[in-house]
Formats: C-alpha cells, sequence, structure tokens
C-alpha cells in the first residue's frame, strides 16, 4: 500500500511540477514522497524510479508523436541509437528515473535524520 501511494503521490507531484518548473522539478517531487511516504529497503528508489521513469516515457511520447517523431527520429541519429526513437524514450526514461530515485532516496534519509533528531 505504500508503495502504491508513494507511486502515485511521485507521478501527481512531478506532472503538478513540472507545469511551473523545469525537468528538475520530478527530483523535487521525489524527495517530497520520499520525506511524507516511508518506504523501506530499495523501494525507496525503486518506487520514484518507475513513476517518473513512466511519466517521461509517457510525456515524451505524446509529445513527439504530434510531429510524428520527426526530432526524435534525428537525436536517435546523432545518439548510438541507430535512429530508433523507441530506445531514445526509454533513454529519456531512465535519466529521469534515476533522477528521481536518488531524490527519493535522499528524501527518506532526511526524514530518518530528522525522525532519529528529535527523538
Amino acid at each position: 500500500m505504500k508503495n502504491l501511494s508513494n507511486f502515485l503521490l511521485t507521478l501527481v507531484l512531478g506532472i503538478i511540477l513540472s507545469l511551473f518548473f523545469s525537468w528538475w522539478a520530478v527530483m523535487i517531487a521525489a524527495f517530497l514522497s520520499g520525506a511524507i511516504v516511508r518506504l523501506r529497503n530499495v523501494a525507496t528508489f525503486f518506487v520514484p524510479f518507475l513513476a517518473i521513469a513512466l511519466f517521461w516515457i509517457v510525456n515524451a511520447w505524446m509529445l513527439s508523436s504530434t510531429n510524428d517523431f520527426i526530432l526524435a527520429k534525428k537525436i536517435a541519429e546523432l545518439l548510438p541509437l541507430q535512429g530508433h526513437v523507441w530506445l531514445l524514450l526509454l533513454v529519456t526514461g531512465i535519466i529521469g528515473g534515476l533522477a528521481a530515485g536518488i531524490a527519493g532516496v535522499f528524501g527518506s534519509q532526511c526524514r530518518a535524520f530528522f525522525a532519529k533528531e528529535h527523538e
């Protein structure tokens, strides 16, 4: 249950903050959700990772599909992806997921640090 609530909180905060801020808004969303909803072990990293990776992949696909992936195809040619747009979308999701996963771990660690400080 906590995994799902953290996933949804990260996803909703990421979508809302991305409307007003740049790419780093997903890190704020993951940090806040990691500080609010306590997760254990590897879920601390992977739940925000999956939430933001899914968000970035879907968002990149929606933005690119409106112009028939013209720019995405050109970028996939520049990078060592042999022009495969789906690989570019996957790399995009992994980059966003890594940023969110690290921020989620940091939020969880800050929560633990300040909880111990008040005991």
